[in-house]
């Protein structure tokens, strides 16, 4: 016989009724109150502006096997919201030398079905060398041929056009119509070097104006913008400039403080553009993400404190960029988990401290190239990869960062040092726009995590990284890392919330048993048989599922992750 039982719970945001479903489990009545969210951190901002609650869909599932032991307890506290989620925070980077990419089935599904929202064009250090309105041998007249490079030399920068035709590179109309076919948003780089090397009277005032126009001839699809790439790096287009071409009077090095003086007359310019057509758009300044190091650049030393004093909060938010790990150095994976892990921290901090000790009112920050350096041994492709990008995007949400965009979508096999999150087409034995396992984690991580972040406590394990989330609709949902070479098995349980009568997962890790660094990845333990990559019918995969009346209880693999969903 079946008994039903009415049971209420105070909880800290109301009073939520519970009622028990024949088969055991129990679920939430149509009451239930959501916590109360707390006031939006002045870090994410606006980026939260578009947010959206989002409704758990119980996937197609089949049955899977629950342990009965575990050796460790994750806790979930559904009523501790931390900050609701920005969409933003699950971007990508677009460039203008991965084909046209509308022309390309393959890619076009897979990031429909991918979905990050914000997709950043045109390249990283190429938008100090492109021209949106022109075509390829079409320089605007005050654009020298050869440009100075950080050592002195003149050298072809290799510039980069909005106006180009065919499928071998992406036309700035041919980015816009990929955006709107995949249902995502742009973040868009306007060209801050033309302002130091233009040769006209008035460097500055050009390049603004050029600015504008794009404003203008974008016609609100884009909402966030940002003035130039990396400016204070001597890699840069414009961090060095030959003064005797120069006609406004510039030092040959570029300094934070100059790059604000000019970062204002970009700003007047491209708001006034947007008031003139009725649009509202967001516009960030470049910024440095870490304590300066004795060996860098006086540029890089002085850049924020210049920048910020002189800047007078005329930035809607900051940008920053890191590749977490050192530069071209064969770290292993615990080292690359240890840095997703805590970099980001460490960068909220160090940027808190910078507006402090210069008098800046907190912004938004976008977070919007992120990837490893790390190089030697085929990290940037590998299974560890996608737990990187997990742990990142848990880091990133946990100290508030308002918008993440990983680097890139396709870039170039190099031998394994690639950061392209698909196949570019020359890597040996893989065909052209297969996803790499970063991809199959990053999709797996929007598909499992609800709007809002909670707090999540692990038992005693420090190798496990956990990101709780809870959906609008009831559901909690946890993303578990494991950064240790050991699977772990591990017990959820969520604190005064109701769990239903099923939970639900996906689990992923690399294909290869015991390679540190497999270039596969199986989900809930479907593979490819080719060389790399993932199962080609991810999108479709059935979840696997148990009853919660015999205990949340799952299977953490080694240097993998689970995808977990508790119903209601």
């Amino acid at each position: 016989m079946t008994n039903v039982i009415i049971v209420c719970f105070v909880l800290l945001a109301g009073v939520t009724m519970l009622a028990a479903r024949p088969g055991g489990g129990v679920g939430v009545a149509a009451d239930l109150r959501l916590p109360a969210d707390p006031p939006v951190a002045a870090t994410i901002g606006f980026f939260l502006h578009d947010w959206q609650p989002r409704t758990f869909v119980e996937p197609a599932a089949e049955e899977g096997a629950v342990l009965s032991s575990t050796t460790d307890t994750i806790t979930i506290y559904p009523n501790r919201v931390i900050t609701k989620i920005p969409a933003a925070e699950f971007g990508h980077n677009a460039n203008t030398w991965m084909t046209d990419m509308v022309s390309q089935p393959v890619f076009m599904d897979h990031v429909t079905h991918l979905r990050p929202h914000i997709i950043r064009f045109p390249a990283g250090s190429g938008s100090d060398a492109y021209f949106w309105n022109r075509a390829p041998g079409d320089l605007p007249s005050d654009v020298p041929a050869l440009l100075t490079d950080k050592k002195g030399e003149k050298k072809t920068p290799g510039f980069f056009f909005g106006k180009l035709t065919g499928h071998n590179s992406a036309s700035l109309d041919d980015y816009y119509s990929m955006l709107k076919r995949t249902g995502n948003e742009g973040l868009l780089t306007v060209n801050y070097g033309y302002a130091r090397y233009g040769t006209s009277a008035d460097p500055v005032a050009a390049a603004a104006h050029l600015a504008a126009d794009w404003v203008r001839y974008d016609n609100g699809r884009t909402r966030y913008w940002e003035v130039g790439n990396e400016c204070f790096g001597d890699w840069e287009w414009g961090y060095r400039i030959d003064p005797a071409q120069n006609k406004d009077g510039q030092p040959e090095f570029l300094t934070g403080q100059l790059y604000a003086r000019h970062f204002k007359v970009y700003v007047d310019s491209m708001k006034n553009a947007a008031k003139a057509i009725g649009k509202e758009i967001y516009i960030g300044a470049v910024t440095s993400e870490a304590e300066p190091l004795a060996w860098q650049t006086n540029t890089l030393k002085t850049w924020n404190s210049g920048m910020m004093r002189e800047l007078q909060d005329k930035a809607d938010f900051y940008v920053v960029h890191n590749y977490f790990t050192p530069y071209n150095k064969k770290s292993m994976a615990t080292d690359i988990l240890r840095c997703a892990d805590t970099i980001p921290g460490r960068m909220m901090r160090y940027l808190k401290k910078t507006f402090r000790e210069n008098g800046a009112a907190i912004k938004p920050i976008a977070m919007d190239e992120w990837n490893m350096f790390a190089t030697g041994a085929g990290q940037q492709v590998s299974n560890v990869s996608g737990v990187f990008a997990v742990i990142v995007i848990g880091e990133a949400l946990t100290n508030k960062f308002g918008l993440a965009a990983r680097w890139d979508m396709l870039n170039g096999w190099d031998n394994g040092n690639d950061h392209g999150l698909f196949s570019a087409g020359n890597e040996p034995g893989v065909k052209m726009w297969s996803p790499r396992p970063s991809f199959y984690y990053m999709y797996f991580l929007q598909k499992m995590m609800g709007d809002r972040l909670v707090d999540v406590r692990v038992g005693s394990d420090s190798s496990i990284k956990a990101y709780g989330s809870l959906f609008s609709s009831g559901e909690n949902g946890v993303i578990l890392a494991n950064t240790d070479a050991k699977a772990k098995a591990v017990t959820i349980k969520t604190d005064h919330w109701p769990a239903g009568r099923r939970f639900y997962w996906y689990a992923l890790d690399g294909d290869e048993g015991d390679e540190e660094f497999s270039r596969k990845v199986r989900v809930n333990g479907h593979g490819t048989s080719a060389i790399a990559g993932g199962p080609a019918d991810y999108a479709t995969l059935k979840a696997e599922f148990g009853y919660t009346d015999k205990g949340i209880n799952v299977l953490l693999p080694a240097r993998g992750a689970v995808f977990v969903v508790i119903g209601k």
